[in-house]
């Protein structure tokens, strides 16, 4: 049966005028005509059966909690996958952001215009995770396509964060970080381009680490743009962390992002001294226009419990910080529009595994445009103009200075073995309102950015600490590491966890 059809010269010609090239009727029919061999190609192509991982741990569908089963709107399906019966997360339960692939289970990564997707491949995560004998209990809520900071863009509603009904639970991985800190999950997975692991840690108050950028495989995660996608985990405790992390780093053969990955035992590094450790507390970090300063003296005071542990602690400028969010910006807009958008979420030019399904699910997104959330419209929009109007001059230019400010990072963390400054700036804000302004909507959804987006751009790992208790919500602090040494991040946190009281640190 033939798949793939000669396009007629109506649509031949179409083709062309897009391309800006002009055909004369007698230049439609040769080309058609040439053209017959590659449409005969492509339906052989069409005929082969596709080349996927296979899927092992049995699994239902699941079913759509409501009410009382979801109190904070965090679950979009409840389902349980059972792993190994043995292994490093045996007896400990998962959460997944439902951006993550769960061969037959529902994924709509928080779109309407995804709703009724169902993948048919497992993430390499996922896969991992089963095989060291987690439980996956569901998906979890997500922002529209993850293009928010704040917990209020999904189509399915806003998620509530645990620790103040009403506020936000920070985003995109909203509600990953709403089902570790109310315990209903021993471990969430997030994913992080500009902050969506650490923002809604810091906003409810537990652990969350974006990795070293191709430190874990994002093989069968919906992509955003290749070059600023992570996924990590998110945890209760620093120990869970360190597991979990232990369980998903490494290649996987699959991923473009990954090379030259460097893993290690990252559970080795829990109970240890941090005595003589150096961390630079980088003072861009704090007095952005938008910053509070009960968060700003919580992290302060973070800083000054770690010199009580015994690191050498100092104020250090990194002034390339306080300009990076443009880098960010462009390749976030241009990036995103490119491969997440018009190129259907993976784009072309990367050997490794294409979730074809997906792919397919995802471009009927043309059809329903008018549903995608304001925060993504006004992504896309700007991004396709600036694509269109400067030919991606802006997004090469920030690719070229993302090389500039990771070099600026590296050279402070030559001199410290980590830096320190708050992962968000303000706490977590009132969700709005059915009746809030486009301008309060998108706002809300982006004014936390600027000390994490960077760390996305150029790929070093950090983490998000709880600290401090302010108004009953909570801040954090960042900790940034190296380039694949999450070995002293986690050296530094669970020292904090040990012997800090955060929830006692007040402004």
């Amino acid at each position: 049966m033939t798949v793939v059809k000669k396009p007629t010269p109506a649509e031949f010609v179409a083709v062309a005028e897009a391309l800006g090239m002009h055909m004369t009727d007698e230049d439609v029919t040769s080309y058609l005509d040439l053209m017959t061999g590659t449409i005969d190609s492509y339906n052989l192509l069409a005929e082969m059966p596709n080349f996927v991982p296979p899927v092992t741990y049995p699994r239902t569908p699941g079913y759509f909690p409501e009410g009382a089963d979801n109190p904070n709107n965090a679950w979009y399906v409840k389902t349980t996958v059972k792993g190994a019966a043995t292994g490093k997360l045996a007896g400990k339960t998962v959460a997944l952001k439902d951006n993550v692939c769960l061969a037959g289970v529902p994924m709509t990564n928080g779109a309407s215009t995804l709703e009724g997707y169902v993948p048919d491949v497992d993430a390499t995560i996922v896969t991992r995770m089963l095989d060291a004998g987690a439980t996956i209990l569901g998906k979890v809520h997500c922002e529209y396509f993850c293009f928010s900071g704040g917990s209020h863009t999904s189509s399915y509603g806003p998620v509530h964060n645990p620790m103040k009904h009403g506020y936000s639970a920070g985003g995109s991985s909203s509600g990953s970080a709403a089902v570790v800190g109310t315990g209903e999950a021993d471990m969430a997975i997030g994913g992080d381009q500009g902050g969506s692991i650490r923002m809604p840690a810091a906003y409810c108050g537990i652990y969350g680490l974006k990795p070293t950028w191709g430190l874990v495989p994002y093989t069968g995660v919906m992509p955003i743009e290749l070059t600023l996608d992570h996924t990590g985990p998110m945890t209760a405790t620093v120990a869970d962390n360190a597991l979990l992390l232990e369980v998903i780093a490494g290649t996987d053969g699959l991923d473009p992002r990954q090379a030259n990955v460097k893993i290690a035992p990252y559970t080795e590094a829990l109970g240890k001294s941090i005595a003589g450790l150096r961390i630079g507390v980088v003072k861009e970090g704090f007095g952005w226009p938008q910053s509070e300063t009960d968060v700003d003296t919580m992290v302060r005071k973070g800083a000054e419990a770690f010199r009580k542990l015994g690191a050498a602690v100092e104020e250090i400028s990194i002034p390339a910080h306080a300009t990076a969010m443009p880098i960010w910006s462009a390749i976030a807009h241009e990036g995103a529009t490119a491969q997440m958008m018009l190129g259907n979420g993976f784009g072309f030019n990367w050997k490794g595994l294409y979730v074809t399904s997906l792919l397919d699910a995802h471009s009927a997104w043309r059809q329903r445009a008018d549903e995608l959330s304001d925060t993504l419209k006004i992504t896309t929009l700007a991004g396709y103009y600036f694509i269109q109007k400067y030919r991606g001059h802006f997004y090469a230019k920030a690719q070229n200075l993302a090389r500039k400010l990771t070099a600026a990072y590296d050279a402070s963390l030559q001199k410290y073995d980590l830096l320190l400054m708050p992962t968000v700036p303000i706490k977590a804000t009132r969700i709005p309102d059915a009746k809030a302004s486009r301008a309060e909507y998108i706002t809300r959804a982006f004014e936390m950015l600027p000390n994490c987006a960077p760390f996305d751009v150029s790929g070093h790992p950090a983490i998000s600490l709880p600290c401090g208790l302010s108004d009953g919500l909570p801040a954090g602090v960042m900790l940034i590491g190296k380039h694949f040494d999450e070995l002293t991040i986690y050296k530094a946190a669970s020292a904090w966890e040990k012997s800090v009281d955060w929830k006692a640190i007040r402004p």
